[in-house]
């Protein structure tokens, strides 16, 4: 018999209302057989979308939850006084050892997601957790970015603590024995940097259980030159958001310029980019640091999305990599 597993959505946090949540989960549910989903938002909602869409209710179980904490609060007041919040009582539910869960996705407010993880799924080391995305590089392979944007303003310390659950990360994901491990600056050489960076360096390369190579720069950044890129969150969020925007622009200007000529073999260029740089096919962004897996689907995911990100759950719980090209390109057939 397939091992089966079980997972908790958060059906609250997302722009697109919840709706679009279960819908996403209902499709993963049909998609994979193996799935089962605890679904944590409006009960009512819920139980008429999955009766709507004719989900077998013996594989899925709803906790009831209205409340959300906004992008507009603060993450820590949010999660202390917002128990009811169900971003909070998911993070509770997936951490319960004895439902053994291999999961969470949640389209909530990162710094609460940050917050709640730490509070609720932290490891034996009360290690601070930190965000990461899995991003498509230059050799038809992954680089860990890390941090995309949940701790603004690092220390030294962060940065190497973010490098080695970068490192463990895409050892345990992607099998890679020794990740090469790279700092974000606007120099390859010891010297280049800011202060943060110069601080870092050191610390890192003193490190014998990483594997160093050194500074790299933002147009290497994802050439295939490391496997883990480590930065702050300010400039992770910017390699993150720009490789995004490049890419779209680049989308945009070859299917302008396939009409424009009347070129119809542009669009194959078009269509590759599209399946190597999609954000719904990529999934969502890793919390590393926990106790479970936790993938925070950006605010504007859709349905396919939340599917996509189940399938990377699965895959990492069954010691899979987490997303290979092929499992990036069936996603968007």
């Amino acid at each position: 018999m397939e091992q089966q597993y079980k997972i908790v959505v958060d059906a609250l946090g997302s722009d697109k209302g919840p709706e679009a949540i279960i819908l996403g989960a209902s499709l993963a549910i049909k998609e994979f057989p193996n799935l089962s989903i605890t679904l944590v938002g409006p009960e009512a909602l819920i139980n008429e979308k999955m009766q709507e869409y004719g989900v077998d209710k013996a594989r899925f179980k709803v906790i009831p939850a209205e409340e959300t904490i906004t992008n507009f609060e603060n993450p820590y007041t949010g999660i202390m006084n917002k128990p009811q919040a169900s971003l909070v009582k998911a993070m509770k539910e997936v951490g319960k050892e004895e439902e053994n869960y291999a999961g969470m996705i949640t389209a909530g407010n990162s710094g609460a997601i940050l917050m709640g993880s730490f509070r609720f799924l932290s490891d034996a080391n009360k290690t601070r957790p930190c965000m990461a995305a899995m991003l498509p590089n230059g050799k038809e392979a992954y680089t860990c970015l890390v941090d995309t944007g949940a701790t603004i303003d690092c220390t030294p310390s962060q940065l190497h603590s973010f490098a080695r659950l970068g490192s463990d990360v895409m050892k345990k994901m992607y099998h890679i024995e020794s990740p090469r491990v790279a700092l974000l600056s606007n120099g390859a050489e010891p010297t280049k940097g800011n202060h943060l960076v110069k601080e870092t360096f050191p610390i890192l390369q003193e490190d014998k259980e990483l594997n160093f190579v050194g500074n790299i720069e933002g147009n290497n950044a994802l050439s295939g030159d490391c496997d883990v890129l480590v930065c702050d969150g300010f400039a992770g969020n910017q390699v993150l958001k720009n490789t995004e925007g490049m890419a779209k622009r680049l989308i945009t200007d070859i299917v302008v310029l396939s009409k424009k000529r009347n070129r119809p073999e542009f669009m194959e260029v078009a269509q590759y980019l599209m399946k190597t740089y999609d954000i719904s096919a990529l999934g969502g962004g890793l919390v590393l640091g926990t106790r479970k897996l936790i993938i925070k689907a950006r605010g504007n995911s859709d349905e396919r999305a939340i599917v996509n990100i189940s399938r990377m759950i699965l895959n990492h719980a069954s010691g899979e990599a987490v997303l290979t090209q092929k499992e990036r390109e069936d996603a968007l057939r």
